[in-house]
């Protein structure tokens, strides 16, 4: 099961975050600064998995941004048997809708478009597990709310 996902950059700031389990802020926070050190430190000739604090996390960088996803074992499983290859996957899948969706995702988009980078990754993950990865199935509903805003815009002028 996903715990969390995290979007990060380079300098280690941040920039979108999504919990599927609950934890309290001043753990987020000293959880998150600690899997950001780790995972920045690490050099790229080095795997994209550790494990940390009973977390297996799974990261990969894309030009200037670092996608970090943190799983958990499930309620009443003993053992985390998340498959790595199949979360490194997930993230490149969700890189290549944000680029489909923003043509080149960068972190300005998702600093300034965060709800929609929030909705889309609400379409691809929920409660945790991973239920969507048809591109065109994720942004759908995106494109459907973008063309009924312009219709609104369109209507007061």
């Amino acid at each position: 099961m996903i715990s969390f996902i995290l979007m990060v950059n380079k300098q280690g700031q941040t920039r979108f975050s999504s919990y599927y389990e609950w934890i309290s802020m001043e753990e987020r926070v000293a959880l998150e600064s600690e899997i950001i050190r780790k995972c920045l430190s690490r050099s790229e000739l080095q795997c994209s998995f550790l494990e940390y604090r009973g977390y297996k996390v799974i990261y990969r960088r894309y030009a200037s941004l670092f996608f970090i996803v943190g799983t958990k074992p499930d309620k009443g499983d003993a053992e985390n048997t998340e498959n790595e290859l199949g979360m490194l996957e997930f993230i490149h899948t969700l890189v290549e809708t944000m680029d489909k969706w923003a043509g080149s995702i960068c972190e300005l988009d998702i600093m300034y478009q965060l709800e929609e980078v929030h909705f889309l990754v609400g379409e691809m993950v929920q409660n945790g597990y991973v239920v969507e990865t048809n591109k065109s199935n994720i942004l759908r509903p995106i494109a459907l709310m973008e063309r009924e805003a312009q219709k609104v815009d369109s209507m007061f002028r």
